[in-house]
């Protein structure tokens, strides 16, 4: 097929039924008025006029150059579309969504098939749109997302509070209170700007009024009903991110409806992400969108159920540029065989059988401060994000594992824990690591689980544990693709912290642990073929733009030995960057410092400062928003506040302050 030229429409307003207009940037093939073509929707809340804007021109000129019209869409008081944001993913965001499908497909323009993509949030709505079944919407492309808004995004983790869950609300509160861009809103901009920050909600206060697996978790989770989920999906994750059980999920609740593909990536698009090796989206996505938009017969429905990269064997570092490891296919997923593994009489882990007896009852109370090697629950960036050298937090930890591997051994899936423990309150966190132990010592974390023990039955309804009364638990850990070389050790390492990725829980009693109970089954690969995923011929995908300020990263973790108070900052800065053609200059600084006292659970501590620039010759907007949390034994203590500034002078300033009580957290 011979590239279309194509248009750019840097603003077109989308009209809804309640007369609130949306903002959209398309990119439009020539020749539409002589045959029209399909539409890829993505709709986010982060702005296509900066926020998005670098991903977004190297995707969707692609796509316009291969006859498939980008509509990218501002959510509702997002970037330049009027009114103000809900929250997240709710039913007036998901019923917009619908209308904006049906806005597309009516264009003259339109073939009227629509298809609908998205990493993050563009990844979870266009699984929760399709779920609303709109009659144009007909094939979404997911990447970075979930099937279960509960326990596998950044709020709750089998009930474990994430502290991802302050510092994301901290983003948005910043994020949404950005101006729109003058030039393309007009005259009204100051008061879009104005309502938006004196109507937009602190989202942290609505999800800790949620502790439970209740209705609100369940709204937008499709595994509710996988059986109604009405199109083609493909599913993209990679290992590297917080959402690699998503894939995996989504092919065994939705079946021949899914494809999953899994790479060793954070939390980016698939032709730009790190750790290396790429692949290449762009073809990946023209075919999947001209089979289910245009109805060519590319066999795009005949892919493997599951692509996955095995990794072998890659070493913490601070910077990961490429991963070893090598692509496999499984044409049909199913449930993997287990191998499963014990403890010895030794305290070595052995494949279970009758030497494996355990070395008896083992009291565990890791520090608090237990897990500053974890990294960030959702890394944008192959450094510092990811899991460090494990040494650093297995010294807080039980730990188990076998003697050197004789050979090789491959697992694709997600490893289950099952044990016995007693705890002397109602309820206590168990953190389980899989982790590979080079010969050197130095120890790569291949997957973790989480859980609070008072969710050990479910999420919806938490029950205490019968006090120092030894209850059998199951964990599944989080999904990994990984191969132990031989020479190499397989470690399991069991800790009741994980800060600052997963916050204390309201005491901290520790736990006896049953060693002769614990099995570790982990899911073997089995039959599979190995194959080639093509990779981006452009290895910079991205475009520049001018850069008046470069981008700065820290992240530190500091002892106070006097004061015994462990801080854990992060410093993200992006530069202030112009937009070539908009002359738009934009500048997000994070500034976030958790703390605790190893011995003190109601110390624990987060704040969370976002400062948004932005600037277009004499004009200067800045936002500066602050957000806190802090717990007691009963509660959970947030407050924020959001300051706004137009030049020097200060316009806007409000305070968000509230006290929720903890249910089992």
């Amino acid at each position: 097929m011979v590239d279309r030229s194509f248009t750019v429409i840097e603003n077109e307003w989308i009209p809804l039924k309640d007369g609130t207009r949306l903002a959209a940037r398309i990119w439009m093939p020539e020749g539409t008025e002589q045959s029209p073509v399909p539409a890829v929707l993505e709709y986010l809340p982060y702005r296509k006029r900066d926020g998005t804007s670098a991903r977004d021109e190297s995707t969707y000129p692609v796509f316009a150059a291969a006859g498939i019209a980008g509509v990218r869409v501002d959510i509702r008081g997002s970037g330049e579309s009027e009114g103000v944001i809900d929250g997240e993913y709710t039913p007036r965001e998901l019923s917009d969504g619908c209308e904006i499908i049906e806005w597309i497909a009516a264009q003259p323009w339109s073939n009227g098939k629509v298809g609908m993509m998205g990493i993050s949030w563009g990844g979870f709505n266009c699984l929760q749109v399709a779920a609303l079944k709109p009659p144009a919407l007909k094939a979404v492309i997911s990447i970075a997302s979930t099937v279960d808004r509960y326990n596998d995004d950044i709020h709750y983790k089998n009930g474990c509070h994430l502290s991802a869950q302050l510092s994301w609300a901290a983003t948005m509160l910043a994020y949404q209170s950005r101006s729109p861009d003058p030039e393309l809103v007009g005259e009204g901009w100051r008061e879009m700007w104005l309502e938006r920050l004196e109507n937009e909600p602190f989202f942290l206060e609505e999800w800790l009024e949620h502790q439970r697996r209740d209705d609100f978790w369940r709204h937008g989770s499709i595994c509710e009903d996988f059986d109604g989920f009405p199109v083609p999906a493909l599913v993209i994750a990679g290992w590297a991110d917080g959402y690699r059980n998503t894939p995996i999920k989504a092919v065994e609740g939705l079946g021949s409806r899914a494809k999953a593909l899994i790479g060793p990536w954070v939390h980016k698009y698939p032709h730009f992400a790190w750790p290396k090796p790429r692949a290449d989206f762009h073809s990946e996505a023209i075919r999947w969108w001209n089979r289910w938009l245009r109805d060519e017969l590319n066999d795009a429905e005949k892919l493997p159920q599951m692509r996955a990269y095995i990794l072998d064997g890659p070493r913490p570092a601070l910077r990961r540029e490429a991963d070893p490891g090598r692509w496999v296919a499984k044409d049909a997923w199913t449930p993997p065989a287990m191998q499963t593994l014990a403890v010895a009489g030794d305290g070595s882990l052995i494949a279970a059988g009758s030497a494996a007896k355990g070395i008896g009852d083992v009291y565990l109370r890791s520090p608090l401060d237990t897990g500053t090697a974890a990294g960030e629950y959702f890394t944008l960036k192959p450094d510092a994000e990811m899991a460090g050298d494990q040494r650093i937090d297995d010294a807080g930890s039980l730990v188990f594992q076998t003697h050197p591997l004789l050979e090789a051994e491959d697992y694709l899936g997600q490893p289950v824990l099952t044990l016995d423990v007693a705890c002397g309150a109602e309820t206590a966190n168990l953190v389980a690591r899989l982790v590979d132990v080079h010969p050197d010592g130095t120890a790569t974390r291949v997957a973790f689980g989480v859980l609070n023990l008072a969710h050990r039955n479910g999420n919806a309804k938490p029950a205490p544990m019968q006090k120092n009364h030894k209850t059998r638990v199951t964990l599944v850990l989080d999904a990994c693709g990984y191969r132990f070389r031989a020479g190499h050790r397989i470690r399991l390492s069991l800790s009741t912290s994980y800060w600052p990725m997963i916050l204390p829980p309201p005491n901290d009693p520790g736990l006896t642990i049953d060693t002769a109970t614990l099995f570790l089954s982990l899911p073997l690969l089995g039959d599979h073929r190995e194959i080639v995923v093509p990779r981006p011929a452009n290895p910079d995908p991205l475009p520049s733009y001018i850069e008046h300020s470069p981008a700065k990263t820290r992240r530190s973790v500091e002892r106070d030995m006097t004061k015994g108070v462990t801080h854990y900052r992060i410093y993200e800065d992006t530069g202030l960057v112009e937009h070539p053609e908009t002359g738009n200059a934009t500048q997000d600084i994070r500034d976030e410092t958790w703390s605790i006292k190893p011995d003190d659970p109601h110390s624990m501590t987060g704040v969370s400062t976002w400062t948004c620039i932005a600037r277009r010759g004499e004009q200067s907007l800045r936002t500066i928003a602050t957000s806190r949390l802090s717990c007691t034994e009963t509660e959970w203590i947030t407050a924020a506040k959001v300051e706004a500034f137009e030049g020097e002078e200060k316009i806007f300033e409000k305070i968000f302050e509230k006290r929720i009580g903890r249910d089992f957290m």
